[in-house]
């Protein structure tokens, strides 16, 4: 019944849209947090 349940084509949608959002949520998430004058480059002590 489960795998009946995942092959139908609207399910498998909504769950890779899911995950897409998801990822592009946790990327959008890491470039916040390090932010564009986060951190020191390595080059600008030299």
């Amino acid at each position: 019944m489960f795998q009946r349940f995942i092959k139908r084509p609207w399910v498998t949608f909504v769950a890779k849209t899911l995950a897409y959002f998801l990822i592009m949520l946790f990327l959008i998430y890491l470039y916040g947090y390090s932010g564009v004058t986060g951190g020191h480059f390595i080059y600008n002590e030299f």
